[in-house]
């Protein structure tokens, strides 16, 4: 016999109550095992908690501060610094000047060369021109070479077979028809 609706309902709410049962416990078993392994208080809120108790027993604030302690640069040590910004950015403005006096010589000589080259004549500058555009070549490596040799030859042997198959089929066509 057929489930009335409420039925189905009751049936659907028992369940989601079992299930929320067994999450519950499941729940508390989990913040039980995460309590047992929270650590307490980090290094670091260690050391500010000792270093206030030392100042409320009486001692100084100087005694009590650790070597690897944040401290404010003196003077000497501030213009020590300043002085090493000038200096990296004087080098660095000296590098940018080399490296442009180094593009605009690359620049001049490669005029010079077009201009030697369009004053030789016809076929001496076509010769240069040709020698200067196969030195910008990126010349393939053997491992490339034979792939690509592969690739090629694989290419024109399908090639070949479907136009001599075609050929084939209409030489065959054509003796019919005749």
């Amino acid at each position: 016999m057929a489930k009335t609706r409420a039925q189905r309902k009751a049936e659907r709410r028992a369940r989601e109550a079992e299930e929320q049962k067994r999450s519950g416990s499941e729940r508390r078993a989990e913040s039980r095992a995460q309590h047992d392994t929270q650590i307490g208080v980090s290094g670091d809120v260690a050391e500010v908690e000792a270093v206030e108790a030392g100042i409320a027993a009486g001692a100084s604030e100087a005694d009590l501060d650790t070597p690897d302690a944040p401290h404010e640069p003196s003077r000497a040590e501030r213009r020590a610094e300043a002085k090493a910004a000038k200096q990296a950015e004087r080098e660095k403005r000296d590098e940018q000047k080399r490296r442009e006096k180094e593009q605009l010589a690359r620049q001049q000589k490669k005029a010079t060369a077009e201009r030697q080259s369009r004053a030789r004549g016809g076929v001496i500058g076509f010769l240069l021109s040709c020698w200067a555009e196969l030195k910008k070549v990126q010349w393939p490596d053997r491992d490339m070479l034979v792939q690509a040799t592969v690739v090629t030859i694989i290419f024109v042997a399908v090639t070949a077979a479907y136009l001599g198959a075609l050929d084939a089929l209409f030489n065959w066509l054509v003796k019919q028809i005749l």
